[in-house]
């Protein structure tokens, strides 16, 4: 057309297959080049922060204490990136957040880890000492959220919208720890999972406040194209995940 050219719905298809069969050529060549070298395996992990940092530091170092052969590569992006990677096979298996109704376009998940969201401020702030509490009790004060896209920044949108109300952002981060330190200097409060700001604490003078909220429960989920075609050095990650979780829930095509 006039500013160009676009690609049809059998282009979209070709690319879609195209990128599948060259993720697939390179991971044959990299997992066949490391077997020489000795590794006896190749898993490529995709996970969001919230994984990250709360579960899989521990997760992944008995995993590999038990199995030194197997080369793991992490790498971290939002919940929705991890889930297009899986799609597109540029990982092997993700690990992210995912509601119960969501659509995962005919990806397979299992359970693994639970967590819940809790506010984080000084220990002076007024909310302090009001023990757990709802969302809609902070949007008087001023927040500080995480990137636009993630799950913990869309989930606190909807919560507000859902109450009528508008969040009083002062600023956007794109890590935990750094949203702690803009709190302790005095910018808000904000919203982070339980575990991680207990891991976190030398942060400062700072205290968390669990959430009431029925949202604030969330679970994280191994996300993979089809479990039981995964090769054996994924598969034997996934076990271990399992086996360390929350549950062992079966995987089920979402």
């Amino acid at each position: 057309h006039a500013r160009g050219v676009r690609l049809t719905p059998a282009g979209e298809s070709l690319l879609h297959h195209a990128r599948s069969m060259l993720f697939s050529l390179d991971r044959m060549h990299h997992e066949l080049a490391e077997y020489a070298d000795g590794v006896r395996g190749h898993v490529r992990v995709h996970a969001n922060i919230s994984a990250i940092v709360q579960f899989l530091p521990e997760d992944l170092g008995t995993f590999i204490h038990s199995h030194g052969a197997i080369k793991i590569d992490l790498e971290e992006h939002l919940s929705s990136e991890v889930i297009r990677a899986v799609h597109e096979g540029a990982a092997d298996l993700g690990i992210c957040h995912t509601g119960a109704g969501d659509d995962l376009g005919g990806l397979h998940r299992q359970a693994y880890r639970q967590d819940h969201l809790a506010l984080a401020m000084p220990r002076g702030h007024p909310l302090a000492s009001r023990g757990p509490l709802a969302f809609a009790e902070s949007l008087d004060w001023d927040h500080v959220g995480l990137h636009a896209n993630s799950s913990i920044y869309r989930a606190m949108h909807a919560a507000a919208a859902a109450a009528g109300r508008g969040i009083r952002l002062r600023i956007r981060v794109t890590g935990l720890d750094a949203m702690c330190r803009m709190i302790d200097n005095g910018l808000g409060v904000v919203l982070m999972p339980l575990r991680a700001f207990e891991l976190m604490q030398g942060t400062g003078t700072l205290t968390c406040v669990p959430l009431t909220d029925a949202w604030a429960q969330r679970r994280i989920d191994l996300v993979a194209r089809d479990f039981n075609t995964l090769p054996m050095s994924a598969r034997l990650l996934v076990e271990h995940l399992k086996a360390h979780g929350d549950t062992s829930e079966a995987g089920t095509p979402a």
